[in-house]
């Protein structure tokens, strides 16, 4: 209790407020520093908001899931479809995109949580190769294998125009990005949040207190669906493509590792992993276009070997040790 508590009382600081203001100004920083590299930077605020749901959902809910990719990829097919079909306002068809995804997330949500941690993985898993194989053999409407291109966004707002450098879709993924933090934070600080933590980590004694697990569970459920579902929207909004792999296994174990790779249940976990696997993946396959995933191998081993709950993990448990320490040695 002594350490959870501490920890609340660092969180609820003035210090680490201003490390959250020093975190979110890295992006806006990072578009002036990088200009050459938007693009990665743009991919690496979509998919934190996919990996933003998941922590919801496995960090906080306990839920391990192999099938957020299917949320993902009915994200960014609503969008684009409503988009080659005419509806190009990227707000609204980002709303729908996330309301598609948060509907068929509901509805599998009834499957998972009448199971049990490997019953679950395996549900998710097969509704991620369910969803993968019925887009694409509805390859009339999505494409198949060749993807949905002929995707046209209409300026936001009316007047910024989405254009080929990615300005203004770095500027959307991160205010999308941020708007979606902001609420989950909300959320997981709200009475439901605590008491998907009380499941986490004790289920049985959650009735006893008058909380009904399942349908925690798969609200939980439901609203990481739909937050992957704007993710999706997102993808396909600023990339104006649509591939079938959005939909795919792998894309949902790297959502995964992302997480694992950065920390469960910390929100900044989600964030951190997402870009050091992005950011690692782009620059080892640059070094060593064979082998990278060699490199990305070792990387993930070190990480959960030596540091306990992903790098924002590491950094909780190993800056207090440095600060007492170097504090001393100063005296």
């Amino acid at each position: 209790m002594t350490h959870r508590s501490s920890a609340v009382e660092r969180l609820a600081s003035p210090r680490p407020r201003l490390f959250e203001l020093l975190v979110w100004l890295m992006p806006a920083a990072a578009y002036f520093l990088f200009p050459d590299n938007l693009l990665l930077g743009i991919s690496i605020m979509t998919y934190a908001v996919a990996v933003l749901g998941l922590d919801l959902l496995l960090g906080y809910a306990g839920i391990v899931s192999l099938g957020h990719a299917a949320f993902f990829g009915v994200g960014a097919y609503t969008a684009g479809l409503l988009a080659v079909n005419g509806w190009q306002e990227p707000l609204s068809g980002l709303l729908l995109a996330g309301a598609a995804s948060l509907a068929l997330g509901y509805l599998a949500s009834l499957l998972v949580v009448r199971g049990k941690d490997l019953s679950r993985l395996m549900v998710t898993l097969g509704i991620g190769l369910v969803v993968y194989e019925v887009a694409n053999r509805m390859s009339g409407i999505t494409g198949g294998v060749d993807g949905l291109s002929g995707i046209e966004i209409a300026p936001i707002f009316g007047t910024f125009t989405f254009d080929l450098y990615g300005r203004t879709s770095w500027w959307y993924a991160y205010g999308v990005s941020l708007l979606v933090f902001v609420f989950l934070r909300l959320i997981v600080s709200s009475p439901f949040g605590l008491s998907l933590r009380g499941i986490r980590d004790g289920a049985n004694r959650m009735p006893a207190l008058g909380a009904s697990v399942n349908s925690r569970l798969r609200i939980a459920f439901t609203l990481s669906a739909g937050i992957a579902g704007i993710a999706g929207g997102l993808l396909a909004q600023t990339t104006q493509f649509v591939g079938v792999d959005s939909l795919s296994v792998p894309r949902a174990a790297e959502f995964l590792v992302m997480l694992v790779l950065g920390g469960t249940g910390r929100l900044y976990g989600a964030l951190a992993g997402t870009a050091i696997f992005m950011i690692a993946r782009e620059y080892l396959a640059d070094v060593d276009p064979v082998y990278w995933e060699f490199w990305m191998g070792i990387l993930l081993m070190a990480v959960v070997l030596f540091a306990r709950g992903g790098v924002v993990g590491a950094l909780f448990t190993y800056l207090p040790v440095l600060r007492t320490r170097f504090g001393r040695g100063a005296q």
